[in-house]
This record gives structure tokens, C-alpha cells and sequence, in this order.
């Protein structure tokens, strides 16, 4: 089967996903893709780009595999007629009705409408996390009170039906080539690998870090993740603090160098306000990090309950701030221990994509032949 690929932000989690896919599925991706610079006028009106490189794919299209930053309506509108017929399936990476904003920043609804239109034009809707979906269908309600006639609140049922829940693939197994030298480790290690944004919630992070630090308690840190945007304060205020702690500081780009930092780290750590499906925590999580993750989030459905709280080692997940900072002052001092390797890879490695691109294959392939059925 060919499948094409339309991937209006190449970048972060949609390229590792695409990437993922290209590399393990039995059908044919064939990818049309832009770089992540200007995300908004992606979303917005790079469908003329997409429609002109899509003109210039010759083979036979079985399935349209286009990403949440895409807009289907206009796409398909631009290549009219020939994709009016072939299956359409949207990978919600994320959404903008509940995306996380700026301080200072409102919510420009035109984005919305385009995630809206789009999702009620594909056939299925494919998201990473069953928080991700609830945290939509909650949203979407309210983002129709915004219709000045018509509500169309039936649309909120059209779009829960033709949705269902696939956590990505990940590429685990890069991470097996590395041996864990943490045991070497004069100090334990923190790490931060996420993205440096706002919606991260570095603040938090660094307060605990801060109070910490306060009552003498030692530490590295790791401090790498995507740091290519604009940087939040708090990573230069910490620079100028734990300058002697930190054993990394930035982005990096090498698989290499980043399975050898995540397996020197001790523990991973999450602060974010908002996120669908962290990547970065879940690949620390396997490399042998102890994970402290918020519950406010999707981290409750990937982490098995008796994981929460274990009666013999370190907590997983925490509630508070406060939560945050015990949990990690008691794994300092020894006086809680964090799990081991194996059951911390137990988390998370039947979502490598030797044990998931099954799952994605057999459902590219049902939704081409309901299509073909469909046609008679």
C-alpha cells in the first residue's frame, strides 16, 4: 500500500513518529514535509506548498496519513479530485483548542477552526493518549459556544466516533547499545530532557531544585531537551546557580550522546503544565531514570498503578510541589531508592516500534478496504 505523508511540521515528536513509521511499516510512506519555522502560517496556508509537492508524487495513493498541524479541508480542495476517494487519517499529535498559551498571549480561535474542520473531514482520528482525547472532547463544547447561529454540538459525537486511542512508537531500541555508567556518579544525577518552553513548566522545576539546594542536599544536573526556541529565564538563572553541578547544558542533536547522558542520570523529572504524549521522559523512563511525573497529566495511563506509589521504592507519581520536593529530597538521602532498570523499562517497551507498527499496519490496512467496500 502507498501511503503519503503530509507533514506540514517536520520536527520534535512528528518527525520522530513519521521517521518511526517510514523505518518499520510494511507499506510504502512516502512523506511530503516542512520544516517547523512559522508554525501558524504551516497550519495556516502552506496547503498551497503541500498540494504543489503532492502533484509531484506519480505512484498510486492508497491512504492519506496527514498530521494535526495540517489542513485537511484545503488540501484536499487543492488536489481535488484526486483524494476525494482515498482514506484520510489524522495523527493528533497535539490540538489547539486546549494547547497551552503564552502568558500574555490569547488563543487565536482561527487555529482552532482549522484542527475543528479538519478532523471532522478525515475518516479517522488517531490519538497519543486517552487524556488527549477527553482533554478535547471536554474543549470542544465550549469552543462551539463561539458559533454566532448553529452550535453543530452534534459535530462533538461525529468526532468521538471516528476516534481511537494509539500511543506512538517509539525507537527504543537505539537506546540498547549504551551500558549505564550511573553507578560512577559521585552525586546522583537529575535530569530535565524536554523541551525548554513555558508549558514545561521549568519554574516549578527549578523552585524544588532551589529549595533543595537550600538545605545543602547534593546534586548534577543534566539539562538538556530542545532548547533551540526562545529560552525561559530560568535555565540562565540556573547556569549562574548549579554552574559546578551541571554536567550538560543544551540540545543534543546525536542519538549517541543522548543515550550516554540518559543512562549516566538517576532521575527524570516532569513538571509540565500541559502536555499529550512526552517522548523525551518516556525514552529516559527506559534508559533507567526513576521518573517523578505529575498526575495531573497522561502519565497515570502509562505507568501501571502498582508503580504509583511502590511500597519498597521511590514514588512515581506526585500531586504537589511540595510532593515533588520530598520525593526527590528521599532519593538523595538514600532514604527511599528508585526502581530498578528492568522494571522501569517494563513501563514503556511494548511501545517500541517492533511491538507497535502491527498495530498501525492493521489499521492503515482496514480503513483501505471499509473504503473499498464502501465504493460498491
Amino acid at each position: 500500500m502507498n501511503i503519503l505523508a503530509v507533514e506540514p511540521f517536520y520536527n520534535g515528536s512528528h518527525r520522530a513518529f513519521l521517521k518511526g513509521l517510514q523505518e518499520n511499516s510494511r507499506h510504502n510512506i512516502i512523506p511530503i514535509k516542512l520544516d517547523y519555522r512559522r508554525w501558524k502560517w504551516r497550519m495556516h496556508g502552506d496547503s498551497v506548498k503541500l498540494a504543489e509537492m503532492s502533484a509531484e508524487i506519480n505512484e498510486e495513493i492508497d491512504l492519506l496519513l496527514v498530521s494535526s498541524m495540517a489542513n485537511l479541508p484545503a488540501f484536499l480542495a487543492l488536489t481535488n479530485p484526486r483524494f476525494a476517494h482515498t482514506p484520510k487519517v489524522m495523527m493528533m499529535h497535539e490540538n489547539q483548542l486546549t494547547q497551552p498559551m503564552p502568558e500574555g498571549e490569547e488563543r487565536d480561535i482561527t487555529y482552532c477552526y482549522v484542527n475543528y474542520i479538519s478532523m471532522l473531514s478525515a475518516d479517522k482520528l488517531i490519538f497519543t493518549t486517552k487524556f488527549h482525547l477527553n482533554d478535547l472532547l471536554e474543549e470542544l463544547p465550549k469552543f462551539l459556544e463561539n458559533f454566532p447561529d448553529d452550535k453543530h454540538y452534534k459535530t462533538v459525537d461525529q468526532i468521538r466516533e471516528k476516534s481511537l486511542v494509539m500511543y506512538p512508537g517509539l525507537d527504543l531500541s537505539v537506546f540498547d547499545k549504551q551500558p549505564d555508567t550511573r553507578k560512577n556518579n559521585n552525586r546522583p544525577v537529575i535530569v530535565w530532557n524536554q523541551r525548554w518552553q513555558f508549558d514545561r513548566n521549568p519554574a516549578m522545576f527549578f523552585k524544588v531544585l532551589n529549595r533543595l539546594n537550600d538545605i545543602d542536599l547534593e546534586f548534577d544536573l543534566i539539562l538538556a531537551g530542545d532548547s533551540q526556541h526562545k529560552k525561559p529565564e530560568e535555565f540562565e538563572k540556573a547556569w549562574k546557580r548549579f554552574g559546578d553541578q551541571i554536567t550538560h547544558f543544551g540540545y543534543v542533536e546525536n542519538v549517541e550522546n543522548y543515550s550516554k547522558l540518559l543512562h549516566s542520570g538517576d532521575i527524570v523529572v516532569s513538571t509540565a503544565t500541559h502536555e499529550f504524549f512526552c517522548v523525551a521522559i518516556m525514552e529516559a523512563i527506559y534508559c533507567g531514570c526513576h521518573p517523578l511525573v505529575p498526575n495531573s497529566l497522561h502519565y497515570p495511563e502509562l505507568i501501571p498503578d502498582s508503580l504509583h506509589k511502590p511500597l519498597l521504592h521511590a514514588p512515581v507519581i506526585y500531586e504537589t510541589e511540595d510532593d515533588l520536593f520530598h520525593a526527590l529530597k528521599d532519593l538523595l538521602t538514600g532514604k527511599t531508592q528508585p526502581l530498578p532498570k528492568a522494571s522501569l523499562q517494563n513501563i514503556n517497551k511494548h511501545l517500541d516500534w517492533s511491538r507497535m507498527i502491527d498495530r498501525y499496519d492493521s489499521l492503515f490496512d482496514q480503513l483501505k478496504k471499509t473504503k473499498s467496500l464502501a465504493a460498491f
